[in-house]
């Protein structure tokens, strides 16, 4: 478990980042690549939807056959 944050601990981390300012330093893509490449970070393709739908499909059909498997062995 990590140790707490004291109050002299927390406002040395603040004066710290005041000081170096890391949000300035943080600038996403440059290049046209990079943002080319950045721009696609959101994409899924659509192939989710279509694998849970396979999913679904496979367990009924799992299902019916688990019923169908007891009814035979009665």
């Amino acid at each position: 478990m990590p140790t707490p944050w004291t109050p002299e601990r927390r406002a040395q981390q603040a004066e710290h980042a005041r000081k170096v300012k890391p949000w300035l330093h943080s600038t996403g893509p440059r290049t046209p690549e990079g943002k080319a490449i950045c721009a696609r970070n959101p994409y899924k393709g659509g192939h989710w939807r279509m694998f849970r739908l396979l999913h679904k499909l496979l367990t009924i059909e799992m299902r019916d056959a688990r019923r169908l498997s007891e009814q035979v062995r009665r």
